[in-house]
């Protein structure tokens, strides 16, 4: 049973959770409250600006300028799978699809921005979690746990049959496999810390200019279990070794009859079957005797120890156990910064480029050797490539009266020149776009409300889709306000809620391994991605 060990392992720490709230693949925008009660901030000028247009902080006025943000965001992440495989599972009641929920929550995301302003100059710095931002948690696993051990109860299924036949010629019997049962258990946990350092320049009351450098440090655990895994005889669960025993007991038993009694009465027995089924006589006799022969041939190599039975129950075995592995990884990237912000009348206009981030992650593990593919993304000591795309941010901003202005903006992440695992990059039909609208209305000189909307597109394809981690097309909403209660204070406070989309796509057949002459293999089916997305959040400004 080739690499059975490693394709197990494979399925289980190819577990990767990204946690992000808004904006792409890899990369977080909602750095600040005023994002989330209005998302179109590229060309607003505000201390929020060091993160969305650092170029437009030149025009605020001189002095010293820090902002704190807390957000909290709860996240669920369903995955509706359809496999056959699933009417085999001793708790899915003969249903062949079955529903897994993730819940993410990021208690706590913090941001600080800050500006010293004078003379042309604003010199900023950010704090923020630009990647990632909390933990995922699948309580029962994911569909592509369970479909392994479907595969794999499939396949001893088969083998019990063939056994069955051979055994039932002489007076004995193996454990019949009529389903399985597993505990599966899937987290992510994923933090990209960002610290940006950069400098405005005011050229005129017109334009302003912005260079920066963005430091990422990268902190990623992912767990997976896959414990009490058994195969079912009607209502009884069998762990795997046991149930190898059985099988060798009841071929022992066989052996043992043959031994004893000799083929003869196992050959007359079986022509009278024959004979009964309307075989003529002398054909159900040559057929009965080249059928006993052959069968005490094979009854005998399966006795060898070195046979492929045992084989397949030595490698078994130690899934009686289950699966629990660990991974941790940590890296450290460095990219510059650059923006723009021009100033005419009522309008502002602004826009910002984020460089690729060179990331790669480096993995302490429990997996010290990797020896298919899929698990060389987890083995101890490797790095791993996760590239932030590059970003490229553009805004303008009407202010329609004195107190009123109105926001667009536009974000394209570069996700295809990224360098991500095994080039998963290439699999996206091109990098992600989102387009951004919002207002703001000061309704007395200390309040400002204001409301805004993104709609988030994906460049999804069927093959770069997965229920480890995926992302679906979205659109976003977000309100809140900003209050004066000193001449050196402002609070803020906001909600913003995503609503996705579903994304539907057919799971090709897959072959995991083989038992002798008997292929594990999950057959086609059928997955429905969907999540969901609330933040609530406080901030507070302090200007001196």
């Amino acid at each position: 049973m080739k690499n059975f060990k490693s394709c197990f392992v494979g399925l289980l720490l190819t577990a990767s959770s990204t946690t992000a709230i808004a904006g792409g693949i890899l990369t977080n925008t909602n750095q600040s409250i005023d994002f989330l009660r209005n998302p179109a901030r590229d060309a607003a000028i505000g201390l929020d600006g060091v993160y969305s247009n650092p170029a437009g902080v030149a025009f605020m006025p001189k002095g010293f300028h820090l902002g704190v943000n807390w957000q909290y965001a709860h996240q669920t992440r369903t995955i509706t799978s359809t496999n056959e495989l699933f009417k085999l599972g001793a708790k899915n009641g003969g249903n062949d699809t079955k529903t897994f929920k993730g819940i993410a929550n990021a208690p706590f995301v913090p941001s600080v921005q800050a500006a010293w302003n004078t003379g042309n100059w604003s010199f900023q710095f950010n704090f923020s979690i630009p990647g990632g931002g909390g933990k995922c948690e699948f309580a029962d696993g994911l569909g592509s746990f369970e479909t392994a051990v479907g595969a794999i109860a499939t396949g001893l299924q088969q083998t019990s049959n063939s056994l069955n036949q051979l055994t039932s010629l002489f007076g004995s019997s193996v454990p019949n496999v009529t389903g399985y049962d597993a505990d599966g258990y899937m987290k992510g946990r994923q933090y990209y810390f960002g610290f940006q350092l950069g400098a405005a320049y005011k050229i005129n009351e017109h334009l302003s200019v912005y260079g920066g450098v963005r430091v990422l440090y990268g902190s990623a655990t992912y767990e997976a279990r896959l414990n009490n895994i058994k195969v079912m005889n009607g209502t009884e669960g069998i762990s795997l070794p046991k149930y190898f025993e059985e099988v060798k007991t009841g071929l022992t038993k066989a052996g043992v009859n043959l031994a004893s009694n000799g083929a003869a009465p196992y050959i007359t027995a079986l022509t009278n079957k024959l004979i009964d089924a309307g075989v003529p006589a002398s054909a159900a006799t040559a057929k009965a005797t080249e059928t006993v022969k052959n069968a005490a041939a094979k009854l005998q190599a399966l006795a060898d120890p070195n046979s492929e039975l045992n084989a397949s129950a030595e490698k078994l075995a130690p899934y009686a156990n289950g699966m629990n592995l660990k991974s941790d990884q940590s890296g450290v990237g460095v990219a510059p910064v650059l923006g723009i912000d021009y100033k005419i009348g009522a309008f502002n206009f602004a826009a910002k480029y984020e460089f690729k981030t060179r990331m790669r992650m480096k993995n302490n593990s429990t997996l010290k050797k990797a020896v298919i593919e899929a698990t060389k993304k987890f083995e101890d000591g490797t790095s791993v490539p996760e590239d932030a795309p590059a970003l490229l941010t553009v805004g303008a901003q009407w202010s329609i009266i004195n107190n009123v202005r109105v926001n667009l903006g536009y974000h394209h992440f570069f996700d295809k020149q990224a360098h991500w695992y095994n080039h998963s990059e290439k699999l996206l039909s091109c990098g992600t776009n989102e387009f951004l609208l919002g207002a703001e209305w000061d309704i007395i000189k200390k309040l400002t409300v204001s409301a805004g909307g993104q709609i988030t597109r994906y460049g999804l394809t069927d093959e770069y889709m997965n229920d480890m981690s995926f992302v679906v097309n979205s659109w976003s909403f977000g309100v809140g306000l900003n209050y004066q209660v000193a001449k050196h204070v402002k609070l803020k406070a906001a909600y913003f809620q995503t609503n996705y989309g579903t994304y539907d796509m057919n799971t090709p057949v897959q072959t995991l391994a083989s038992i002798g002459e008997t292929n594990i293999t999950v057959p086609a089916g059928h997955n429905s991605f969907t999540r969901t997305n609330n933040v609530f959040g406080l901030g507070v400004d302090l200007n001196f």
